[in-house]
């Protein structure tokens, strides 16, 4: 029997089945939990809900219950020693809003934090994916926490998290791609000016789980070096949905995150999966899903090919007719520039140089490090140029390939020469 009550009425043991309000106004990832944590009583109390329903059925309260005390052991001590089984723990997120953006700063400053958390985001993504793996309900406890470390990072500087990520090997695929795919989404709402950072954060946590359905799809079709075959593709076609279940059985409720787990993979001219969504029929959300999936999808080192060079892959992506909005798709490129920070490119003055800081009044002219000669006196010393200066009579004519200028062991020179510490690196990759 299913029970309306204030939340100061809730008591240890209690089914909660649903909390009035939007997902984001309760610490909660969940409605359908056993409360059987004190600071989970806390929290629920101090939220500012306006009522619970709870099911009395499948409640465990004692009779001489009485309202939490200020201590947790004695909180703790009246907790049901035999809970019914529900369809997941209550999970409390961190913070109801999320934290006020921080300062911007440079590429250089922000990557040691950036790499921190990177790492930390991997692992929470890979207990995520172990759990689902392992058929448990799927845990987003620390989610938000991710999430919000993510949104900060790319607030301080929208490159230095996502570059990062792009060192990934092929083996760590999977977990990192969910954390690049969260910054991305980030990034282009604000430039969008899609809503609030409520609702920034709200697609930062559709970025980080909107791949969570390739649990059910087998290793050795994820990981296959080769060209799938018509059966396996068919598989992976079925990850979107499979994703939208188990998100749906962890008691999500935001259909933010739900239609762009789902709708990730449609495509504009109709031709994507898994409903074949077209046009407007397609939600903005999940169109923005698609592009930040494909840009670090092919920007990525993949078990069956090697990773396309950013600004290249832009330009593919240009290209391809029917699969993603223009708009966005434009709007994205503004958002991480015409040349993304560690593109390689060839100067009017004939040497090579990496990109180093975006200028935002002008994509095309960003702060790069020039390091080799392209006229055949191969390096010559390491020197920053900022091509927006009124002082500086240089630009960009070309993207570059390092393999055209033999520029190997590339990861390696290339993390140098953007100062990035080795040890970083290989914890972020």
């Amino acid at each position: 029997m299913l029970k309306r009550i204030a939340p100061d009425e809730v008591r240890l043991g209690h089914f909660i089945h649903a909390i009035d309000g939007s997902w984001l106004s309760h610490p909660f990832w969940k409605t359908k939990f056993v409360l059987a944590d004190p600071a989970d009583l806390a929290a629920l109390r101090a939220s500012g809900v306006e009522a619970v329903l709870i099911d009395e059925a499948r409640s465990v309260v004692e009779t001489e219950m009485r309202p939490a005390a200020t201590s947790a052991s004695q909180d703790a001590s009246r907790v049901p020693k035999q809970a019914p089984a529900s369809s997941g723990d209550g999970l409390r997120a961190p913070s109801v809003a999320p934290a006020p953006l921080p300062q911007s700063c440079s590429v250089a400053e922000e990557v040691a934090r950036a790499a921190q958390i990177v790492n930390r985001s991997k692992r929470v993504v890979m207990q995520m994916f172990s759990q689902a793996r392992l058929g448990k309900v799927v845990e987003t406890a620390r989610v938000l926490s991710v999430v919000d470390e993510i949104s900060s990072s790319v607030a301080r500087n929208s490159s230095a998290l996502v570059t990062l990520a792009r060192l990934k090997t092929a083996d760590d695929y999977t977990y990192l791609h969910s954390v690049a795919v969260c910054a991305l989404m980030v990034n282009l709402a604000r430039q969008l000016r899609v809503g609030d950072e409520s609702l920034v954060r709200e697609l930062g946590v559709a970025g980080l789980l909107h791949d969570i359905g390739k649990v059910g799809i087998p290793r050795q079709v994820l990981n296959k070096t080769g060209r799938l075959s018509d059966e396996e593709f068919a598989l992976m076609r079925e990850h979107p949905g499979h994703g939208h279940r188990l998100l749906r059985e962890a008691g999500t409720e935001s259909e933010v995150v739900l239609d762009v787990c789902l709708h990730h993979h449609e495509r504009i001219d109709g031709r994507g999966y898994p409903d074949r969504l077209s046009g407007d029929a397609i939600g903005l959300f999940a169109r923005m899903g698609a592009i930040c999936d494909v840009y670090d999808a092919v920007t990525s080192e993949r078990a069956y090919k090697t990773a396309w060079d950013a600004g290249d892959s832009l330009a593919r992506m240009l290209k391809w007719e029917g699969h993603f909005d223009p708009t966005i798709l434009h709007a994205f490129i503004r958002s991480i520039g015409v040349y993304p920070v560690g593109t390689l490119v060839r100067l009017r003055s004939d040497r090579l140089a990496l990109v180093l800081e975006l200028n935002p009044d002008d994509l095309t002219r960003p702060v790069v490090r020039v390091f080799h000669s392209a006229a055949g006196a191969g390096r010559i010393p390491v020197q920053d140029v900022d091509l927006a200066s009124s002082s500086v009579d240089d630009s960009i004519v070309s993207r570059e390939r390092p393999r055209d200028w033999k520029l190997v062991p590339w990861k390696a020179r290339w993390s140098a020469l953007m100062g990035l510490d080795p040890d970083l690196v290989d914890g972020a990759a």
